[in-house]
């Protein structure tokens, strides 16, 4: 089975050494600087209001194997609509509870791919991302609010999930793991000495709206193509001091 058989049949798929070790190091580096420069987040809320004003971030999201990849599953014309960086610390990292990606977001219609790119070594011992195979070919269902800070988010699906049939995302940095909207998936906390760190990336087509107000949506940028019914943000213009420095960084100035 080759992995579009594999997304078709399971809802996710994995693509293994897809970023090179330079670049990989260059986000853990990224992750620590976002750390240090914003204080009041966790590693596990580095996300959308940041992205479209760090040109490190644009550039990690727009490199041409991730662009690749993504166009696999949403063709030639594609956006990114959201990133969100969950570095999960040692020993305190939180769950993730069991969700649908497509129950939350204001997408329409419900056409987006997500890339879990792996930062850190992922594992059952530091939290890696757990996926229900097959589950995305359910409908997207209801979400509940569940009380306490023992996640990294405070909501999760209102079904059931049978844990049994879970399979944990076993990734090495520069793996990419891709996920489908309605698939129900999670992770555990993080329980070990090693952080977990992964990034998010939603790249949605260009034809896919973007429906919450309001625009242009504060992570919204055109990566590949024509850019079709949404407005983007501009990228970002590299100045030394104020933004992550990075290589090929001259070229973002």
């Amino acid at each position: 089975m080759d992995v579009m058989e594999k997304y078709e049949t399971d809802g996710y798929a994995i693509f293994r050494n897809v970023l090179d070790a330079d670049l990989v190091a260059e986000a853990d580096a990224h992750v620590r600087w976002l750390q240090e420069h914003h204080p009041g987040r966790s590693g596990e809320d580095l996300s959308t209001e940041l992205v479209a004003a760090d040109p490190f971030w644009v550039r990690l999201v727009s490199d041409d194997r991730l662009l690749d990849i993504a166009q696999l599953f949403v063709g030639p014309d594609i956006a990114l609509f959201a990133s969100h960086y969950i570095a999960k610390p040692p020993y305190t990292g939180k769950a993730v509870l069991w969700h649908q990606d497509g129950a939350f977001w204001p997408l329409d219609p419900m056409r987006v791919v997500t890339l879990w790119l792996a930062v850190d070594r992922s594992t059952p011992e530091n939290g890696c991302l757990r996926v229900i195979p097959g589950s995305h070919r359910q409908g997207l269902h209801g979400v509940r609010e569940r009380a306490g800070r023992d996640a990294v988010f405070g909501v999760e699906s209102d079904v059931a999930v049978d844990e049994s049939r879970a399979v944990d995302m076993v990734l090495e940095p520069g793996d990419v793991e891709v996920h489908h909207p309605n698939i129900m998936h999670g992770s555990n906390a993080n329980t070990s000495p090693h952080r977990r760190c992964g990034l998010t990336i939603r790249y949605i087509p260009t034809s896919t709206r973007i429906t919450a107000e309001p625009q242009p949506f504060p992570s919204a940028l055109l990566l590949r193509g024509e850019p079709g019914v949404n407005l983007y943000r501009e990228r970002p213009r590299y100045r030394e001091g104020e933004h992550f420095p990075f290589a090929g960084s001259e070229r973002w100035i």
